[in-house]
């Protein structure tokens, strides 16, 4: 006796497969047929319709075999490819077919087909019956019209996502993309939205872009764009504020971009707020192979995202039972909804057949993104709700346009754009309220997240602690703040801006409130700060109350140095702005009880130290060039 003779195999076409269980399920459900080789079944003949009558009927189920899963023991497999004498790119459907419509041979072998789809499940042809159930924390595909789990989903033929559509690719083949970018407000970080830009993974040169800017504000961060990159694209489009053309109109004209352009595969939709954090996306959404597709994508904190689960009866926003589950990811898929927005990828085919009318976006009564919605929702014969799980599902009817959401992939998220202030220099620096991750990202060091874990607090000096803060983006941007607002203390014992009015060290500086900056400061001390304070000085807990906040600078010519002093602080904070040697020479702070100088600071990084007290201290002369540090006196 041979166990492994005795052991059933099976063959699937791998790379288009889900196990929905494990093969202990399997195994059973397979000893219940009680034949020694089973087939998975279809609604649909294939290859060649013409054998129909001589398939045997079957009391329920499906009548025909796909070959695209069977499992079975080896013995009787064997027996059953012997007579296969067939080149390696004929049809080996076709093949088994043949044997199952013989009486003889499919005795012979003791072969049957999996008729109620308990063990496979074939979607082409059979989508009307399978919906996702979901129970206890999992999920299984059912087949509704049978009452059955199968334990193995096959995406056969069209229904088969994508999975390795670029790798067989060169460059010049990949699908021509039209990228159209609105830009319809006064929006933070719109410079990194085009560093994004330039880092998705797609060759460039298979890129057009649409770009239509209305807001004034955002005219130099485009023009700079386009100086620096725009002739790396195939194509580019620019529509400023000049020409006042209205958003609706400027959609329709980006669409007819790709509309007018034959060798236009593709128009992808990117509001300047998205926050493309994956530089895949527009491979992942072309993949999908879908008439519309979003990436999903939501703001940081909220339930709110680029899609709608629903409609209420005026055809307005309404929420679907899933909608929580999905945009908080406890339900991953690929979901037929009523309306996306923000970001979306369109065929340019449907652009040119069912969606070929100019005005998609234009209405009397509805803002031009629910406008093109709903005009896509008229093309639909009936709507209902689908799933995916990593396989392409498709539910369009003959005439029908769907529109899907995709959350099987991290993608992004959306700025808010309210209380956004213009009246700044660097806006952005403003926004560590509004957009706190995008803020952290942009001015916060890349390594402050390591400071605990990688111990990179280093102490030059007792009880003086020295770390990573700023980026060099957020530096330059403080300094230039400041310069451009030019405004720069005397340097005088007398000074009106603090209580008393007399300044006992006095330096040349401004005071964070007098650019409006001071409770930006605070919450960058007490969120950024604080945890670094109470873990250095134990016991001491911190509020991050300040009396004073200022930017310093020191110039041989102007102010070079600050005699020895104490601070009128609990600690002291001090982050030097700009980088010595290729910014100033010289500069520095010594400790004169501990006769210990940090003569190099490091661009970014914070120096904490006592005010009172003990840490006497006193500021280097800096011997050329310009020096800027960013000083707070902290309390309680």
């Amino acid at each position: 006796r041979d166990p492994i003779m005795e052991n059933p195999s099976f063959l699937l076409n791998v790379y288009d497969v889900v196990f929905a269980s494990g093969p202990k399920e399997l195994l059973k459900k397979f000893q219940q047929a009680r034949h020694k080789v089973v087939f998975s079944s279809e609604t649909l003949i294939w290859p060649d319709r013409h054998l129909e009558d001589k398939y045997p009927h079957v009391r329920e189920g499906n009548r025909f075999l796909g070959s695209g899963g069977f499992i079975g023991y080896l013995p009787n497999i064997k027996e059953m490819v012997t007579g296969w004498d067939g080149e390696n790119h004929e049809s080996d459907q076709l093949f088994f077919t043949k044997l199952y419509i013989n009486p003889e041979k499919r005795k012979a072998v003791n072969m049957t087909i999996d008729s109620k789809c308990r063990l496979f499940q074939n979607l082409h042809g059979a989508l009307d019956e399978v919906v996702l159930k979901f129970e206890d924390g999992r999920v299984r595909a059912r087949n509704v019209l049978y009452d059955t789990l199968p334990v193995i989903i096959h995406g056969n033929g069209p229904t088969k996502r994508l999975y390795s559509f670029f790798v067989a690719l060169q460059e010049s083949e990949y699908p021509l993309v039209v990228i159209g970018i609105f830009i319809q407000q006064p929006t933070p970080f719109v410079t990194v939205f085009f560093e994004r830009l330039l880092k998705l993974r797609y060759p460039k040169n298979r890129l057009k872009l649409f770009i239509y800017n209305q807001e004034p504000h955002h005219e130099q961060q485009v023009s700079s764009f386009l100086h620096d990159y725009g002739n790396l694209y195939q194509d580019v489009k620019f529509i400023g504020p000049e020409e006042e053309m209205d958003s609706a109109t400027s959609r329709n004209v980006g669409f007819d971009m790709c509309r007018q352009d034959k060798d236009c595969e593709y128009f992808f939709n990117l509001d300047i707020e998205v926050v493309l954090k994956n530089e895949d996306t527009l491979k992942i959404v072309v993949e999908q192979n879908l008439p519309i597709v979003a990436p999903m994508i939501t703001r940081v904190g909220r339930l709110w995202s680029n899609f709608w689960g629903a409609l209420s009866a005026e055809g307005y926003y309404a929420r679907s039972e899933d909608y929580v589950d999905i945009v908080q990811g406890r339900r991953l898929g690929v979901w037929n909804v009523p309306y996306v927005s923000s970001v979306f990828l369109v065929k340019g085919s449907l652009l040119r057949s069912e969606l070929s009318e100019h005005d998609l976006f234009t209405s009397d009564v509805l803002d031009p993104d629910m406008a093109f919605c709903d005009k896509v929702r008229s093309k639909i014969l009936y709507l209902r709700p689908c799933f995916l799980i990593k396989m392409y599902f498709t539910f369009l009817t003959p005439n029908g346009v769907f529109m899907y959401a995709t959350n099987m992939h991290t993608f992004g998220r959306i700025l808010s754009t309210e209380n956004y202030e213009t009246q700044h220099l660097h806006n952005d620096l403003w926004q560590i309220f509004e957009n706190t991750l995008d803020w952290e990202e942009r001015y916060i060091h890349e390594n402050y997240t390591r400071i605990m874990k990688d111990k990179l607090i280093e102490t030059p000096c007792p009880d003086v602690y020295w770390f990573p803060i700023f980026s060099d983006i957020a530096c330059n941007h403080l300094v230039e703040e400041m310069e451009h607002f030019g405004q720069w203390s005397g340097g005088g014992n007398k000074d009106t801006r603090i209580q008393g009015g007399y300044e006992n060290v006095p330096t040349i500086d401004i005071h964070m409130n007098q650019v409006g900056y001071e409770k930006e400061w605070h919450k960058l001390l007490l969120d950024y700060v604080a945890p670094i304070t109470e873990k250095m000085y134990p016991g001491y807990y911190t509020k991050a109350q300040f009396d004073l906040a200022f930017v310093v600078r020191y110039k041989p010519d102007e102010q070079p140095s600050l005699r020895p002093h104490h601070d009128a602080s609990t600690f002291t904070i001090n982050i030097a702005l700009n980088e010595v040697g290729h910014d100033y020479q010289g500069g520095g702070c010594r400790f004169l009880r501990y006769n210990c100088s940090i003569q190099a600071p490091r661009k970014g990084w914070a120096l904490m130290h006592p005010g009172r007290l003990t840490h006497y201290h006193e500021g280097l002369p800096t011997t050329a060039g310009v020096r800027y540090i960013a000083v707070s006196f902290v309390d309680p």
